[in-house]
């Protein structure tokens, strides 16, 4: 398949991806900002925090290697193997749904029965509900490595609505329950997304629509594990390339739900503010899960495909290194404004934020700080998913192994300073943390990305750059919605809040249109690539 089709396909799936989830998001906004009205702080630290860490660690640990490996080089190739490698996440999901559980049971801290009762079957639900997941993992794969745009977003789309209708109905009718509640939600949830994926094979294997596209895989059948005469399970190189996955996905979640894990473990913050926590994270990080995900997942796929992977630069082909190069230095653009964007406009409109989301419970205390912090935070993961997702699709076995030490060591020292931090400045210094944590993942990428390129003519780090009279726009926009969150915002009458609202409202206007003027570029790539196929729907 040629780079620039590769790239069509590979926008399609992520601009799909983003409008699609939020679409479905923008639902269960709503419903879980009513939910929040009819829960304690500590039901919603122990399942946010407490339960949510074991479904995403055992989900994690059991499929994130296999999914590095098998969506590495190109679609053909023997698909049996693959197929049977990728059955191997559920065994390993059983080990660590048993192993994990009996930590969450026995070794850590037990919420009071009278505060938060069920505790034990919620464990019970989460783990099952890893498994039940990770049995639909074999189909993901081989959807993602053909980039079936829709099929990914409506999957998870339709298994969070199913989810959030049946806690709200649940939270409404009964509200006894407690963690019963939302370990039902949790296991419609996975069954939602596995009985999609399955739904969709079952029709779309052996159809004329798949014979059209030469689908290595003929029926069901050949989707579970087989054995093949005189041939090994599964490919070895797979397989070993899967192991240096392992043990830096191992690392990679560490770092990733570092400060879930120092909560847990360490007891710094009691059940009710890790709630809070929770909820001003997952109220930030919506444009990473919105924007920032579908990007980094959909063009780690296209790197590895357009580039091999272990080849220094001037053994690929050129006109794909030049496709590659120019993509990644606009997609550090694109990500780069968004962040900013965001960490600008973030910092005067936090209070209103969650004052409109969840009342004086989030709007009082810590919760502002927390999220003007984030905002912040979002800068940094913003040009981490995209030099990550390059990274990772170049490196060789080799260099992954040698990375893994780097991830070794960020790792201790990302918990030691989570730790001390939050000591000294509660749950902000776990964002503190964090953004430490990025910025040396940053670095390494860059100096990756840098030495890549230095034999050849591409300098895609200059996507780093943005123009210097941008600039001053974002730093003019930052002085006025801050001066008017001092006078407007919060507790001045709605009247106030409307003003400050058209305050910020002016300003990101003057920063968008000052967008256009300056970055042509990148303007003209996301017209071409990301919204072309809706420009053309509405001709």
């Amino acid at each position: 398949m040629a780079s620039r089709d590769v790239l069509s396909q590979t926008t399609r799936l992520a601009s799909s991806s983003a409008l699609l989830q939020v679409l479905f998001r923008v639902v269960t906004f709503g419903l879980n900002a009513f939910t929040l009205r009819y829960l304690s702080r500590e039901l919603i630290g122990v399942v946010n925090v407490r339960l949510t860490l074991l479904y995403s660690t055992v989900v994690f640990l059991a499929r994130e290697a296999f999914r590095r490996a098998c969506l590495s080089g190109s679609t053909k190739r023997n698909w049996t193997k693959t197929i049977n490698l990728l059955w191997l996440t559920v065994p390993l999901g059983v080990f660590w749904s048993i192993f994990l559980g009996f930590v969450w049971l026995h070794l850590l801290e037990v919420p009071d029965p009278s505060v938060v009762p069920h505790y034990q079957a919620g464990v019970v639900a989460f783990g099952l509900s890893a498994i039940i997941e990770l049995l639909g993992e074999p189909f993901w794969v081989l959807a993602q490595a053909h980039l079936f745009v829709r099929l990914k977003v409506i999957a998870e789309s339709l298994s969070v609505v199913s989810k959030c209708i049946l806690t709200v109905i649940l939270v409404v009718l009964y509200p006894q329950w407690d963690l019963y509640v939302f370990s039902l939600a949790q296991l419609l949830y996975v069954s939602v997304l596995v009985t999609c994926y399955v739904t969709y094979f079952v029709m779309f294997l052996g159809s004329p629509e798949a014979t059209k596209k030469s689908f290595p895989v003929a029926r069901m059948k050949a989707l579970l594990p087989n054995l093949v005469e005189d041939e090994t399970f599964v490919n070895w190189k797979e397989a070993r390339l899967t192991w240096s996955f392992f043990k830096q996905s191992f690392l990679k979640q560490i770092l990733t739900e570092g400060e879930r894990y120092v909560m847990t473990f360490l007891n710094v913050l009691n059940f009710g503010d890790q709630g809070v926590y929770d909820i001003v994270n997952n109220l930030g990080s919506l444009v990473a899960r919105f924007i920032f995900l579908p990007i980094e997942e959909s063009f780690y796929v296209f790197f590895a495909k357009v580039l091999e992977r272990g080849k220094n630069v001037k053994d690929q082909k050129q006109d794909d290194v030049a496709v590659a190069a120019d993509v990644l230095e606009l997609l550090l653009k694109l990500v780069l404004l968004i962040g900013l964007t965001i960490t600008v406009f973030g910092y005067a409109y936090s209070q209103l934020a969650l004052d409109i989301y969840g009342g004086s419970m989030l709007s009082s205390g810590t919760g502002p700080d927390l999220l003007r912090c984030y905002s912040l935070y979002v800068l940094f993961l913003a040009i981490n998913g995209v030099t990550e997702c390059f990274t990772f699709a170049l490196m060789c076995k080799e260099e992954v192994d040698r990375y893994n030490f780097v991830m070794l060591a960020l790792s201790f020292t990302f918990l030691c300073i989570s730790y001390f931090l939050t000591q000294w400045h509660g749950s902000i210094g776990f964002i503190l943390a964090n953004c430490f944590n990025m910025g040396i993942r940053i670095a390494h990428s860059i100096h990756y990305i840098y030495d890549y390129f230095k034999e050849s003519t591409y300098r895609p780090l200059t996507g780093l750059l943005p123009s210097p009279f941008l600039v001053l726009v974002y730093i003019i926009s930052g002085v006025i919605t801050g001066f008017s969150e001092v006078f407007f915002c919060c507790d001045k009458g709605w009247m106030a809040r409307l003003i400050h609202i058209s305050m910020g409202a002016l300003c990101f206007a003057a920063t968008i249109v000052t967008m256009f003027c300056t970055e042509t570029k990148l303007i003209h790539f996301v017209r071409s690539q990301f919204l072309s196929r809706y420009m053309k729907k509405g001709t």
